[in-house]
């Protein structure tokens, strides 16, 4: 399958997607924000068709809506809202909401430019095979936009992740850490979309990190697993897919669901035996 070009450029852009999204998704589990990323993503989607309705770049167009609402996101207090729940209720509301009005928007100017229903449906599922040279380069660029803002802000991020009332009082700048972080989250997902499309962000982003932080590693293994198993998942989805002739995103989702649910499994029951050798 490697000896027609769009497979290389799919297999390409597919390493890219995935080492990316697993290093940021590592960081956006850990802080508990995966909802937020998910809403970046459907943000997203109205920057693309916006962007199609003027004649720019669909990619470029998500890039640019993500990132600017990422940037608001991330301006937001960070509160504990285990103290108050009503906290964490009301900030998912408001996000839901502005998921479901971003959807609507996308479609709004996909009705405005007479779009025909396979372009919707690539923004919103992906189309990596049909990536071309030109995207590809795109991708290189804002993917290593993301790696250096990741690996400028990576040791006060990590800090202030795991504890941030400390983080704080060493003179870590909370706020200016988490713009920078969702800004480089919302990028992420406007990069992962390219794959797995606007509604299965959460197969890369999210599916490895996951995985990941249930296995317990230290952060530097946990990072470095989490963008293999990324990669592993993108490149298998691939291969599935030239072999079964379904959907690259379908597989991509599959493997990262079935990944989460059988180490949830193993942990489950490890955590029982071991609860009856206690009690023994």
């Amino acid at each position: 399958m490697l000896q027609y070009e769009f497979m290389r450029h799919a297999f390409a852009a597919s390493a890219i997607v995935a080492s990316l999204s697993g290093l940021i998704g590592w960081f956006l589990v850990l802080r508990g924000q995966s909802f937020a990323g998910h809403a970046l993503s459907h943000i997203g989607f109205a920057g693309a068709t916006g962007a199609v309705l003027v004649g720019i770049s669909p990619l470029l167009g998500m890039a640019l809506a993500a990132t600017g609402a990422g940037v608001i996101m991330g301006w937001e207090p960070q509160r504990d809202t285990r103290a108050n729940p009503q906290l964490a209720s009301g900030r998912d509301s408001t996000t839901g909401l502005i998921l479901a009005a971003s959807l609507g928007l996308g479609l709004l100017f996909l009705q405005w430019q007479h779009a025909p229903t396979s372009r919707a449906t690539s923004l919103l599922f992906g189309n990596v095979l049909g990536v071309d040279r030109h995207t590809l380069n795109l991708l290189y660029a804002l993917s290593a936009l993301c790696l250096a803002g990741l690996a400028l802000i990576g040791r006060p991020l990590l800090f202030a992740s795991l504890d941030p009332d400390i983080a704080a009082a060493r003179g870590v700048n909370i706020r200016l850490i988490s713009v920078i972080f969702m800004g480089l989250v919302a990028l992420s997902s406007a990069i992962c979309a390219e794959v797995t499309g606007i509604l299965l962000v959460f197969s890369l982003l999210v599916g490895p990190a996951s995985i990941m932080l249930r296995l317990k590693l230290s952060p530097w293994m946990g990072l470095i697993g989490s963008a293999l198993l990324a990669l592993i998942l993108a490149w298998s989805g691939l291969a599935l897919s030239w072999t079964t002739n379904a959907p690259v995103s379908f597989w991509i989702s599959t493997l990262a669901a079935g990944g989460y649910l059988l180490v949830r499994l193993i942990d489950t029951r490890f955590s029982m035996a071991f609860i009856k050798n206690i009690q023994k």
